[in-house]
Protein backbone atom coordinates (compact mmCIF):
# COMPACT_ATOMS: atom_id res chain seq x y z
CA UNK A 1 0.00 0.00 0.00
CA UNK A 2 2.81 2.40 0.88
CA UNK A 3 4.56 1.56 -2.40
CA UNK A 4 1.39 2.21 -4.41
CA UNK A 5 0.92 5.57 -2.71
CA UNK A 6 4.51 6.57 -3.45
CA UNK A 7 4.17 5.60 -7.11
CA UNK A 8 0.90 7.53 -7.50
CA UNK A 9 2.33 10.63 -5.89
CA UNK A 10 5.52 10.51 -7.96
CA UNK A 11 3.54 9.99 -11.17
CA UNK A 12 1.44 13.10 -10.49
CA UNK A 13 4.48 15.21 -9.75
CA UNK A 14 6.32 13.88 -12.80
CA UNK A 15 3.37 14.60 -15.10
CA UNK A 16 2.99 18.13 -13.77
CA UNK A 17 6.72 18.75 -14.13
CA UNK A 18 6.70 17.67 -17.79
CA UNK A 19 3.76 19.96 -18.56
CA UNK A 20 5.45 22.90 -16.84
CA UNK A 21 8.59 22.22 -18.92
CA UNK A 22 6.45 22.30 -22.09
CA UNK A 23 4.91 25.56 -20.94
CA UNK A 24 8.37 27.12 -20.58
CA UNK A 25 9.38 26.44 -24.19
CA UNK A 26 9.44 29.29 -26.67
CA UNK A 27 6.17 29.52 -28.57
CA UNK A 28 4.35 27.16 -26.21
CA UNK A 29 0.55 27.16 -26.38
CA UNK A 30 0.16 28.05 -22.71
CA UNK A 31 -3.63 28.16 -22.80
CA UNK A 32 -3.85 24.57 -24.06
CA UNK A 33 -1.24 23.37 -21.58
CA UNK A 34 -3.08 25.11 -18.74
CA UNK A 35 -6.30 23.35 -19.78
CA UNK A 36 -4.48 20.01 -19.68
CA UNK A 37 -3.12 20.75 -16.20
CA UNK A 38 -6.53 21.70 -14.86
CA UNK A 39 -8.08 18.66 -16.53
CA UNK A 40 -5.53 16.38 -14.86
CA UNK A 41 -5.32 17.92 -11.42
CA UNK A 42 -8.28 20.28 -10.98
CA UNK A 43 -10.63 19.28 -8.15
CA UNK A 44 -13.01 20.97 -5.72
CA UNK A 45 -11.91 20.86 -2.09
CA UNK A 46 -12.44 22.76 1.12
CA UNK A 47 -9.04 23.87 2.38
CA UNK A 48 -8.23 24.32 6.07
CA UNK A 49 -5.16 25.97 7.53
CA UNK A 50 -4.64 25.92 11.28
CA UNK A 51 -2.17 27.82 13.41
CA UNK A 52 -1.46 28.09 17.13
CA UNK A 53 -2.00 31.55 18.60
CA UNK A 54 0.96 33.19 20.32
CA UNK A 55 3.20 30.28 19.42
CA UNK A 56 6.33 32.25 18.50
CA UNK A 57 6.14 34.24 21.73
CA UNK A 58 5.78 30.99 23.65
CA UNK A 59 8.87 29.52 22.03
CA UNK A 60 10.91 32.61 22.89
CA UNK A 61 9.73 32.49 26.49
CA UNK A 62 9.63 28.76 27.29
CA UNK A 63 12.17 27.24 24.87
CA UNK A 64 12.32 24.64 22.13
CA UNK A 65 11.30 21.65 24.28
CA UNK A 66 8.06 23.37 25.17
CA UNK A 67 7.66 24.11 21.44
CA UNK A 68 7.93 20.40 20.61
CA UNK A 69 5.61 19.41 23.44
CA UNK A 70 2.91 21.81 22.30
CA UNK A 71 3.08 20.57 18.71
CA UNK A 72 2.95 16.95 19.83
CA UNK A 73 -0.03 17.54 22.10
CA UNK A 74 -1.94 19.61 19.54
CA UNK A 75 -1.55 16.88 16.91
CA UNK A 76 -2.61 14.19 19.40
CA UNK A 77 -5.81 16.12 20.10
CA UNK A 78 -6.66 17.48 16.66
CA UNK A 79 -5.89 14.64 14.25
CA UNK A 80 -8.79 12.49 15.58
CA UNK A 81 -11.12 15.44 14.91
CA UNK A 82 -9.78 15.60 11.36
CA UNK A 83 -10.34 11.87 10.87
CA UNK A 84 -13.82 12.04 12.39
CA UNK A 85 -14.92 14.46 9.68
CA UNK A 86 -13.09 12.72 6.81
CA UNK A 87 -10.36 15.31 6.43
CA UNK A 88 -7.01 14.53 4.82
CA UNK A 89 -3.94 15.96 6.52
CA UNK A 90 -1.56 16.95 3.72
CA UNK A 91 1.14 18.91 5.53
CA UNK A 92 2.49 19.69 8.96
CA UNK A 93 4.78 22.71 9.05
CA UNK A 94 5.83 23.78 12.53
CA UNK A 95 2.65 24.63 14.40
CA UNK A 96 0.51 24.77 11.22
CA UNK A 97 -1.61 22.08 9.59
CA UNK A 98 -2.88 21.96 5.99
CA UNK A 99 -6.01 19.81 5.71
CA UNK A 100 -8.47 19.21 2.88
CA UNK A 101 -12.12 18.16 3.04
CA UNK A 102 -14.43 17.12 0.24
CA UNK A 103 -17.16 19.51 1.40
CA UNK A 104 -17.67 22.63 3.46
CA UNK A 105 -20.03 21.02 5.96
CA UNK A 106 -17.43 18.52 7.16
CA UNK A 107 -14.66 21.11 7.23
CA UNK A 108 -16.67 23.59 9.28
CA UNK A 109 -17.92 20.86 11.64
CA UNK A 110 -14.34 19.71 12.14
CA UNK A 111 -13.13 23.24 12.88
CA UNK A 112 -15.86 23.77 15.47
CA UNK A 113 -15.17 20.40 17.10
CA UNK A 114 -11.46 21.23 17.27
CA UNK A 115 -12.16 24.52 19.03
CA UNK A 116 -14.64 22.95 21.46
CA UNK A 117 -12.23 20.13 22.27
CA UNK A 118 -9.43 22.58 23.04
CA UNK A 119 -11.75 24.74 25.15
CA UNK A 120 -12.39 21.73 27.37
CA UNK A 121 -8.76 20.60 27.28
CA UNK A 122 -7.53 24.01 28.42
CA UNK A 123 -9.66 24.03 31.55
CA UNK A 124 -7.44 24.06 34.65
CA UNK A 125 -4.29 24.28 32.51
CA UNK A 126 -1.64 26.88 33.21
CA UNK A 127 -1.49 29.61 30.57
CA UNK A 128 1.70 28.23 29.05
CA UNK A 129 0.17 24.75 28.73
CA UNK A 130 -2.97 25.89 26.91
CA UNK A 131 -3.40 25.26 23.18
CA UNK A 132 -5.07 28.17 21.36
CA UNK A 133 -6.16 27.46 17.80
CA UNK A 134 -6.70 29.73 14.79
CA UNK A 135 -8.49 28.36 11.69
CA UNK A 136 -8.89 29.56 8.11
CA UNK A 137 -11.16 27.91 5.51
CA UNK A 138 -11.49 28.32 1.75
CA UNK A 139 -13.43 26.38 -0.86
CA UNK A 140 -13.05 26.10 -4.61
CA UNK A 141 -11.34 24.48 -7.55
CA UNK A 142 -7.70 23.80 -6.81
CA UNK A 143 -4.81 21.87 -8.29
CA UNK A 144 -4.30 18.78 -6.13
CA UNK A 145 -0.96 17.09 -6.78
CA UNK A 146 -1.15 13.55 -5.44
CA UNK A 147 -1.42 13.67 -1.67
CA UNK A 148 1.42 16.12 -1.29
CA UNK A 149 0.06 19.61 -2.00
CA UNK A 150 -2.73 21.82 -3.29
CA UNK A 151 -2.53 25.13 -5.15
CA UNK A 152 -5.09 27.79 -5.94
CA UNK A 153 -6.61 31.13 -4.99
CA UNK A 154 -8.75 29.65 -2.20
CA UNK A 155 -5.69 27.84 -0.82
CA UNK A 156 -3.84 31.15 -0.57
CA UNK A 157 -6.84 32.86 1.02
CA UNK A 158 -7.35 30.11 3.61
CA UNK A 159 -3.65 30.25 4.48
CA UNK A 160 -3.78 34.01 4.99
CA UNK A 161 -6.89 33.78 7.14
CA UNK A 162 -5.72 30.91 9.33
CA UNK A 163 -2.06 31.76 9.75
CA UNK A 164 -2.04 35.57 9.66
CA UNK A 165 -5.49 36.99 10.36
CA UNK A 166 -7.26 34.71 12.85
CA UNK A 167 -6.88 35.10 16.60
CA UNK A 168 -7.31 32.37 19.21
CA UNK A 169 -10.70 30.60 18.96
CA UNK A 170 -11.50 32.26 15.63
CA UNK A 171 -12.63 30.45 12.50
CA UNK A 172 -12.31 32.76 9.48
CA UNK A 173 -13.71 31.75 6.10
CA UNK A 174 -13.85 33.01 2.54
CA UNK A 175 -17.08 34.12 0.90
CA UNK A 176 -17.16 30.84 -1.00
CA UNK A 177 -17.28 28.88 2.27
CA UNK A 178 -19.99 31.13 3.70
CA UNK A 179 -22.13 30.76 0.58
CA UNK A 180 -22.10 26.97 0.84
CA UNK A 181 -22.52 26.94 4.61
CA UNK A 182 -25.91 28.61 4.25
CA UNK A 183 -27.21 25.30 2.88
CA UNK A 184 -26.72 23.76 6.33
CA UNK A 185 -28.72 25.80 8.87
CA UNK A 186 -28.50 22.93 11.36
CA UNK A 187 -24.83 23.80 11.93
CA UNK A 188 -26.08 26.68 14.05
CA UNK A 189 -23.52 29.26 12.95
CA UNK A 190 -23.66 32.89 11.89
CA UNK A 191 -21.22 34.94 9.85
CA UNK A 192 -19.78 38.38 10.49
CA UNK A 193 -18.14 40.02 7.49
CA UNK A 194 -14.56 41.20 7.85
CA UNK A 195 -13.52 44.65 6.67
CA UNK A 196 -10.90 43.25 4.32
CA UNK A 197 -10.70 40.06 2.25
CA UNK A 198 -7.36 38.29 1.75
CA UNK A 199 -5.82 37.94 -1.73
CA UNK A 200 -7.61 35.16 -3.59
CA UNK A 201 -11.07 35.82 -2.09
CA UNK A 202 -13.72 38.41 -2.84
CA UNK A 203 -14.89 38.52 0.79
CA UNK A 204 -14.13 37.01 4.19
CA UNK A 205 -16.13 36.28 7.32
CA UNK A 206 -15.76 35.40 10.99
CA UNK A 207 -17.79 32.36 12.04
CA UNK A 208 -19.95 32.98 15.11
CA UNK A 209 -20.46 29.61 16.79
CA UNK A 210 -21.17 28.06 20.19
CA UNK A 211 -17.89 27.14 21.85
CA UNK A 212 -19.59 24.97 24.46
CA UNK A 213 -21.15 21.51 24.42
CA UNK A 214 -18.26 19.20 23.67
CA UNK A 215 -17.89 15.95 25.62
CA UNK A 216 -15.04 14.10 23.88
CA UNK A 217 -12.87 14.32 27.02
CA UNK A 218 -15.54 13.43 29.56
Amino acid sequence: MQHSRAVAQSASEDRLGKLIEERLKAGADKETIDERIWDLFGEEWCIMFTDLSGFSRGVARFGIIHFLQTIHESERLLIPMIDKHDGILLKVEGDSLLIIFRNVRKALSSAIDMQRLLKEYNQNKEDEEQILLCVGLGFGRVLKIGDSDVFGAEVNAASKLGEDRADAWEILVTGSVRERSERFPDLGVRFEQLDEAPPGADSAFRVIYDLRNFSALS
